[in-house]
């Protein structure tokens, strides 16, 4: 039966991508659902809740407002709160009650920003979508509104986009990539978006370089790309011998003026190696394995993939049962412990776990894989 998940848990959904990429931006990011859903998100799918401040809300829509379509509730609500607050902007999130009774949150946002003068913008999440579409489309969003003034470019200088816990945690490795970057001598402008000033991010249009180093990044680099001409590079510097290819990459992408291809080139002939994950961090993590050991892996995104980032022998697949097919016959396996119920005995497991998948369950075991591979 397509669509069931006998073993396997879910990743984590859109809406909670959107919190998460939004989060160190400075803003009011608002999920539009009943009261008590938040809670998801900042105890699974939020490692930085307890140490960080946001301002990440629930609407807590009740059975009433949703059947008899009372926008001026949310409306009031955001605008009051926002009064109070003073965020730098307002993220509205829709959820899957909204998106089905046809809320339209785009007019919403455009109501709130005509009653409290603040930036506001509506992401269209609706729940069933990964943390990939709604963490890219809320960082692209918020690069629309925010970063469009052509400062002067720095030499060498790069952004790294599409960093979230989701993908890197909250264990170092995001720090490890900026600083590989300066040892490299390049610039680090900014990182979207985690331990980065906003003014940075800001001026993000200063960098000759764009590194994108998961696939929530890519919509904001063709933004980037779009508005400023900047260049870009799909692929995460993970340890030693890889990272080189990477910084080579992103010498002839400012070179050129155009997307220089790090990962393809480490496509494999016979690849024995499963990596489950999302499709950059492993393909990034495919290519390290094969610079180092001479390991030929092939990738099963679960999530959403964009074009040009899997190669012919990986696979974009969402269902358990195709999933555990596919993994048959693999020699070794490096995926999420929860995957384990579905990997053939026969094959080689590895744990590597994934904030987005099994959310705080693992999270101390989850590798610094910028030093580790």
């Amino acid at each position: 039966m397509k669509q069931t998940q006998a073993f396997l848990s879910t990743y984590t959904a859109d809406v909670s991508g959107v919190c998460s990429a939004l989060f160190e931006l400075g803003g009011m990011t608002v999920m539009h659902d009943a009261s008590g859903c938040n809670s998801t998100y900042n105890t699974h799918d939020e490692p930085r809740w307890y140490d960080m401040d946001s301002l990440v809300y629930i609407s807590g829509l009740s059975e009433l407002e949703a059947v008899m379509g009372d926008d001026e509730k949310l409306i009031s609500d955001v605008s009051d709160a926002a009064r109070q607050l003073h965020p730098r902007f307002i993220a509205l999130a829709g959820t899957p009650i909204p998106m089905i009774t046809g809320c339209d949150l785009p007019a919403i946002a455009r109501e709130v920003e005509g009653r409290t003068n603040i930036p506001s913008f509506a992401v269209p999440s609706n729940g069933i979508g990964t943390y990939v579409a709604g963490a890219g489309q809320a960082l692209r969003l918020y690069a629309e509104r925010f970063i469009t003034s052509r400062p002067e470019k720095r030499k060498n200088a790069v952004n790294i986009l599409g960093a979230t816990p989701l993908d890197f945690s909250v264990n170092g490795c995001v720090q490890s990539m900026a600083r590989r970057l300066e040892e490299a001598d390049f610039t680090l402008q900014s990182v979207f978006a985690m331990s980065s000033s906003i003014d940075a991010i800001d001026k993000a249009g200063a960098a000759e370089v764009n590194l994108v180093v998961s696939s929530v990044g890519l919509p904001a680099a063709k933004y980037l790309q779009a508005q400023f001409g900047t260049p870009y590079v799909i692929g995460a510097p993970f340890g030693d011998f890889f990272s080189p290819y990477v910084f080579d990459a992103l010498r002839e992408s400012i070179r050129t003026g155009a997307p220089a291809d790090v990962l393809g080139t480490f496509a494999p002939d016979a690849p024995d190696t499963v990596i489950v994950g999302e499709s950059v961090t492993a393909k990034s993590l495919a290519a390290a394995l094969a610079v180092r050991y001479g390991i030929g892996a092939r990738v099963i995104c679960p999530v959403e993939a964009p074009g040009g980032v899997l190669g012919a022998c990986d696979l974009q697949l969402e269902d358990e049962e195709e999933i555990e097919e596919a993994l048959r016959g693999a020699k070794r396996v490096i995926a999420d412990p929860l995957y384990k119920p579905i990997v053939p005995k026969t094959s080689e497991f590895y744990a590597l776990p994934h904030e987005a998948f099994s959310g705080r369950i693992y999270r101390k075991q989850i590798p610094n894989l910028a030093e580790r591979v």
